[in-house]
């Protein structure tokens, strides 16, 4: 059953448009080397990009947010990232070229992340992003995905009904968060993904590369 087609399409950022996993790994390993330890593995720390703060320090340091220092070691985290956003971060191949035929297509397209616009708003235009439609970071609504709000307040700045958006991710969240809005959703498997595999959340579609995605689009 084919879906119903988009006026838009919203992407998650880190992960699904920009491979960011470099600069996070980059920091949190700074914070290793700066008390004495050997950096963490690489293929340890980029599937749990996504999660931000919260995921990089468990695998690098084995802390949650119950712990009393965690505090402190997010800030810490936060610091270090945000003086090197963009130093081996890039756009996933075919990403840059998505935008270019949407766009040609008459589609709009956006941002809705988890990550906050204190990263976003300078990370987006560094990465060739800055003129989408919408950046809706995690802190522009009172809330984040899985929750609705995000991609519910991107349809809105795009005058849009939910359902005339497709949602693109590589987290669960991103396509309870879409489900949630009432609009189609697209896993990208690409992307990080966590622990799961994308073909157990109940995605719409599946796609294994960004272009992919024009294949859903009627020409």
């Amino acid at each position: 059953m084919k879906l119903p087609q988009p006026r838009a399409i919203l992407f998650d950022l880190d992960g699904t448009l920009a491979d960011t996993a470099p600069d996070l790994a980059g920091a949190v390993n700074q914070m290793r080397l700066a008390r004495g330890l050997s950096p963490t593995p690489y293929e340890n720390l980029r599937p749990v990009a996504s999660s931000g703060a919260r995921g990089l320090l468990a695998a690098a340091f084995g802390i949650t947010p119950e712990a009393p220092e965690y505090e402190a070691m997010r800030i810490d985290f936060l610091n270090r990232y945000e003086t090197g956003l963009v130093i081996d971060s890039r756009l996933f191949d075919g990403v840059a070229d998505l935008l270019v035929q949407l766009e040609q297509r008459g589609l709009a397209w956006g941002i809705v992340t988890n990550k906050a616009a204190r990263f976003t708003d300078p990370l987006a235009p560094l990465l060739g992003l800055g003129h989408a439609g919408c950046i809706i970071s995690g802190d522009t609504t009172p809330h984040s995905k899985p929750h609705p709000a995000p991609l519910l307040e991107a349809a809105a700045r795009l005058q849009l009904a939910p359902q005339e958006c497709w949602y693109v991710g590589d987290d669960l969240r991103d396509i309870q968060a879409g489900r949630a809005a009432g609009m189609p959703t697209i896993a990208a498997a690409w992307g990080y993904c966590g622990d799961a595999a994308p073909t157990t959340w109940g995605a719409d579609e599946l796609i294994h590369t960004p272009l992919q995605l024009l294949d859903l689009l009627r020409s």
